[in-house]
């Protein structure tokens, strides 16, 4: 019988609890958690202590909902490696040791890196979500809305789609909570992660795609029953990666009554909203930089063909 009650590991507990005053993505150490942690209780919220108050009040209210946020921690850090696996940042900062005193560089810094990290971590937590309403694993939600136009002939609405919308507010209110809090680091960083987080919650709109089944006599598909599902988190990834290769570097400045990101070397023109943005910029990774979070690739012969340097390491 499984334990109603369960205990992190000192390590784990260690690097949830340091995550509290870092200026990184705090539920992405969640990925840490072990596969036996249920939390099926209000007081199992007190076990992860790396969420701000917002975030605790969100898991006591929705216990399922937090089961479903782990899972997309880990799916942030498997689908980021994955599509950075053929660059020199290759997204290897994402796994935490969990005797980690803090967020390596690369995350805590506002580099373009950041940037990614960020918006593929807000699209990953609204499309976990949206997913398990449609899979029945979370009580609160079902399948999504039926669109209200009307398909054309030979096709029909039905099946279950994904409720983006339920993704998208939940996910949003879980994972930007950190960035609203008073003390969560500089106004320009926490706009810049602002600003980047929902760069990656519109290209999960843009996913979101018809998909159909076809009905018919020996596969005649006289009829095909159609539903709005997301694309696959790999394809999303694949989107924001391109977006990250053309980031635009800004600064923080007076644009009339406060101060805003601009471009840095275009300020006639504001941010756009489908473009990811950075404040600093990014060492070449080829040659290992501690402090700024780059490993090196010694030993290896490394060629890139974009806008990162080439370099033989």
């Amino acid at each position: 019988m499984r334990s109603s009650s369960y205990v992190l590991p000192l390590g784990v507990l260690t690097v949830l609890l340091l995550s509290q005053v870092c200026s990184g993505i705090k539920w992405l150490s969640l990925s840490h958690a072990p596969a036996s942690l249920h939390i099926n209780q209000t007081q199992h919220c007190k076990l992860l202590p790396g969420m701000v108050s917002s975030q605790a009040q969100l898991c006591r209210s929705n216990l399922e909902l937090m089961q479903t946020i782990i899972t997309a921690a880990r799916e942030v850090k498997k689908t980021c490696q994955k599509t950075f696996s053929d660059m020199r940042w290759n997204c290897s900062s994402i796994d935490i040791p969990s005797d980690a005193t803090k967020y390596p560089p690369d995350l805590d810094r506002g580099t373009r890196e950041a940037a990614f990290v960020y918006a593929l971590s807000a699209a990953t937590i609204s499309h976990t979500i949206a997913r398990a309403c449609t899979s029945g694993d979370l009580r609160l939600c079902s399948c999504g809305p039926i669109p209200a136009e009307i398909p054309e002939p030979g096709y029909r609405w039905g099946g279950c789609a994904d409720n983006l919308h339920y993704g998208l507010i939940m996910g949003s209110k879980f994972s930007d909570a950190p960035m609203k809090m008073k003390r969560a680091g500089s106004h320009a960083n926490k706009l810049m992660h602002l600003h980047n987080s929902e760069v990656g919650r519109q290209a999960l709109r843009d996913a979101l795609v018809m998909k159909c089944k076809c009905h018919g006599v020996s596969g005649s598909c006289s009829i095909r029953t159609c539903w709005r599902g997301l694309q696959d988190l790999r394809e999303i990834a694949m989107d924001l990666k391109i977006k990250y290769l053309s980031a635009t570097k800004v600064v923080h400045r007076p644009m009339g009554t406060r101060k805003q990101l601009v471009p840095k070397d275009i300020d006639i023109r504001p941010v756009r909203e489908n473009e990811l943005v950075y404040l600093q910029s990014s060492p070449d990774f080829c040659s290992q930089n501690d402090k700024q979070g780059a490993v090196g690739t010694q030993d290896s012969m490394y060629i890139s063909f974009n806008i990162v340097p080439l370099c033989l390491c």
